[in-house]
């Protein structure tokens, strides 16, 4: 199996090669095809390494500009529509839901400009808005990208959700939430990197509200264990069940 515990030791040493290259300027294709073909990796598992790695001047930026549970009291969060979603609704489909180096979760969902709303949609939404309630969140705007199929059905599914909850949301479709969200000075929830990389103040909200809501989730932790287990300055507890792949 792809992500069967057999295999974890030897994905986690990818992750810190790839990581290591990264930092020292290789270009991204031909690092992650010089770690794949060394650790013997699938097409799969490679995606994964890719998702869960990053230099360590990225690591650093990325923890130095993260904030904590209590920053969002009161506050208007900014959210990456679809990147916060799919992977809450990822987590409640069985998916394999990563743990990233950063400290992230990342699901391997690849949407290549479609959306469907499937059955885990409104759940994750619900499981989502319940988790920002819960912290205090004064309102949320999430970003929608307008090219992406079935971005409008969305925004109404989520503008009724929110009505019927009594939530201050606002829907927004733009051609590419990235460079909203990488230029605001507000706080902002992605799992995105190139994002992560730009922004002035981040939440780890796909990983809080998977960690907090979906304790069955099944997560295969990728991250170097002589890093230590946090998600960064601010470390929470998972309770999410590290599981093998079905």
């Amino acid at each position: 199996m792809s992500f069967a515990p057999a295999v974890h030791d030897r994905l986690r040493a990818a992750v810190r090669d790839y990581s290591w290259l990264l930092g020292r300027g290789y270009a991204e294709a031909s690092a992650l095809k010089l770690v794949g073909d060394r650790f013997l990796l699938t097409q799969r598992q490679r995606t994964a390494v890719m998702r869960c790695s990053c230099s360590d001047q990225a690591l650093a930026r990325r923890r130095a500009h993260q904030v904590d549970r209590e920053a969002l009291r009161g506050e208007v969060l900014l959210l990456d529509g679809y990147n916060v979603l799919t992977t809450v609704e990822a987590a409640l489909a069985g998916g394999i839901i990563l743990l990233a180096r950063d400290g992230c979760y990342r699901d391997m969902a690849s949407m290549h400009g479609t959306f469907r709303i499937v059955e885990e949609t409104a759940p994750a939404l619900r499981l989502t808005g319940a988790f920002l309630n819960e912290l205090g969140v004064r309102g949320c705007v999430w970003y929608l990208d307008s090219p992406v199929s079935n971005s409008g059905r969305l925004k109404g599914v989520m503008a009724r959700l929110a009505q019927e909850q009594g939530w201050n949301w606002r829907v927004e479709l733009v051609l590419s939430p990235d460079p909203v969200l990488s230029e605001t000075p507000g706080i902002i929830a992605t799992a995105d990197s190139v994002v992560l990389d730009r922004c002035a103040r981040w939440f780890n909200l796909g990983r809080e509200v998977v960690a907090a809501k979906v304790p069955e989730a099944l997560v295969v932790d990728l991250r170097d264990s002589t890093e230590g287990c946090g998600s960064g300055p601010f470390p929470l507890s998972d309770r999410s069940t590290v599981k093998s792949e079905n």
